[in-house]
């Protein structure tokens, strides 16, 4: 229940930053091409939106299993080494969302004990970037969810979706879950 509650929001709070971010580029367009006018806070509102999407979307990538991967090598190897390699490079990935999430931490205690604002919104820029630890914290228990998956036989590590054979499957079997996952 939680992870459906979850998977909902993750996917209502990207919906939902896409169109407003299309919103403001057509209105900025509009309004600079058309008007001969604009609002400078449309650009810097735009450009963090963005980043508060990319945020998100990384760990919605995770569960749908929509990154890229190099995994020409991978794919070669049987599926025991697979299973070996899988939960270290979740653990890395893990790892690795801590340092950066710490790392933004750091960064976000300094521009909030100097109360630096950003450029034209009247906003502390530490909310506005706030996306840095809270993106990474997403990230990480997504990736945390893939590891347990992993050690419970689910899967194998990091799986990418192919599209083009899941367009022919669903094109063969019309009952098959579009979002990748079993009975969702």
């Amino acid at each position: 229940m939680f992870l459906r509650l979850w998977n909902t929001l993750e996917e209502t709070i990207i919906d939902t930053l896409l169109v407003t971010m299309t919103l403001l580029v057509f209105a900025e367009v509009f309004m600079r091409f058309v008007l001969n006018t604009g609002f400078l806070w449309m650009e810097e509102l735009t450009l963090h939106l963005s980043a508060w999407m990319v945020l998100f979307g990384a760990s919605y990538g995770v569960r749908v299993g929509a990154h890229i991967g190099v995994d020409a090598f991978i794919n070669h190897l049987s599926d025991k080494i697979r299973r070996r390699l899988g939960p270290l490079a979740v653990m890395l990935s893990i790892i690795y969302c801590g340092l950066i999430g710490y790392g933004g931490w750091v960064y976000l205690a300094k521009i909030r004990q100097y109360s630096i604002e950003m450029e034209d919104i009247p906003l502390n820029k530490w909310i506005a970037h706030s996306i840095l630890v809270i993106g990474m914290a997403l990230l990480a228990a997504r990736l945390l969810e893939l590891l347990i998956k992993i050690m419970r036989g689910q899967s194998l590590g990091f799986e990418s979706v192919d599209e083009a054979r899941k367009a022919l499957e669903t094109l063969h079997n019309p009952q098959a879950p579009e979002n990748g996952e079993p009975g969702s």
